[in-house]
C-alpha cells in the first residue's frame, strides 16, 4: 500500500508516518517469513542470533534487554519457551550463582541458520531493493544520525 505524501500536520508528522508504515510493512513480512521458514518470531530470532557464538559459559539473561527491548520477566518467559522447544538451554552462571546464562543448542543453531537466510532475503526484497545501493547507504546513515542524536 502506497502512502500519500502530504506536508499537512505538525512538523515531522509526514516523516513519522512514513517511518511507521515502512516499519510495519517490513516487520510484517519479516515476521511471516521467519515463522514459515524456522518457526521463529522476530524477537526469538534476535535472541538466538545474539547468543549464537558466544563463548562459554554463555550469555547472561540480564545482558540481553538493551538489545532485545523486552522486560526482564518477558525475556525470562521467552527463554523458557525457547528452552521447552529445545532451541536453547538455561544454566547457572558459574561466575555468579544468582545469574542465568543462555546457551544455544544444536537444534537452535539449525533453526537460526534457516532463519538467517530468510531474514537476509526478506530484508533485501522489502527494504534494500526498493532503495538501491545509494538509497540503502543514505537510509542507514540517516537512521544512525537519529539514534545517535547527530545533526546533519
Amino acid at each position: 500500500m502506497r502512502m500519500h505524501r502530504s506536508s499537512k500536520g505538525p512538523e515531522g508528522a509526514p516523516a513519522w508516518a512514513a517511518l511507521a508504515a515502512a516499519h510495519a510493512m517490513v516487520t510484517e513480512r519479516l515476521g511471516l517469513a521467519l515463522l514459515e521458514a524456522a518457526g521463529l518470531g522476530i524477537t526469538e530470532f534476535e535472541v538466538l542470533r545474539r547468543i549464537d557464538g558466544v563463548p562459554p559459559p554463555g550469555t547472561r539473561l540480564g545482558d540481553l534487554p538493551p538489545a532485545i527491548r523486552l522486560s526482564q520477566p518477558a525475556l525470562s518467559r521467552m527463554a523458557g519457551r525457547l528452552e521447552q522447544r529445545g532451541l536453547l538451554r538455561r544454566a547457572g552462571d558459574p561466575t555468579d550463582r544468582r545469574g542465568i546464562v543462555l546457551i544455544i543448542t544444536p537444534s537452535g543453531r539449525r533453526a537460526l541458520r534457516r532463519a538467517t537466510a530468510v531474514h537476509a532475503s526478506t530484508l533485501r526484497s522489502a527494504l534494500l531493493d526498493p532503495l538501491g545501493p545509494d538509497g540503502h547507504e543514505r537510509l542507514t546513515d540517516l537512521l544512525h544520525r537519529i539514534t545517535e542524536g547527530r545533526p546533519m
